[in-house]
């Protein structure tokens, strides 16, 4: 398979308070899966709030999250890793104690295309990020993706783009 140089991908994602949200994300001009061109994604990394924001006042002995996905379909909720369209998960958690101060803060990711040996291969024109929290203590999540164009077969592709859907 002929590689592209890599180059990035940025999206970001307003919370909306506690109710899930996303934005899709068009790949239309990196993918094209009757054309053999598919896109892999090799990282993906993560920014909880804006930059300086800080976290929200939160009432005292809270914990709360705040989740991330990346899909190949659109969700209209939070989805686990059996949903075979996640790419990318994440979760920071956040703990106040008693007087309110933010103790604990906690980012991880629950899957990432750096995970594997050979990163995530889309056929999709569009994937979607999405976000949800427990409680109003950020205003977006955001994402840098590295990525490569390759070409492969129009029935290999195809078939992948298929089971994208």
């Amino acid at each position: 398979m002929a590689r592209s140089d890599s180059f990035f991908i940025r999206a970001t994602v307003p919370t909306t308070t506690t109710t899930y949200n996303q934005v899709s994300i068009d790949l239309g001009s990196f993918v094209d899966a009757l054309g053999k061109t598919v896109m892999r994604i090799h990282n993906v990394a993560v920014e909880y709030g804006e930059p300086g924001e800080g976290v929200a006042n939160l009432s005292p002995n809270v914990i709360t999250d705040v989740n991330y996905q990346l899909t190949t379909q659109s969700q209209t909720d939070l989805v686990d890793l059996g949903n075979r369209t996640v790419i990318s998960s994440g979760q920071l958690s956040i703990c106040a104690n008693a007087t309110s101060n933010v103790t604990i803060l906690d980012d991880r990711q629950n899957v990432a295309p750096q995970e594997w040996t050979n990163g995530y291969l889309i056929a999709v024109e569009s994937i979607f990020l999405g976000v949800d929290q427990g409680i109003n203590a950020l205003s977006q999540v955001s994402i840098v993706m590295e990525c490569t164009v390759e070409t492969m077969t129009a029935s290999a592709s195809m078939a992948l783009a298929l089971s994208q859907q």
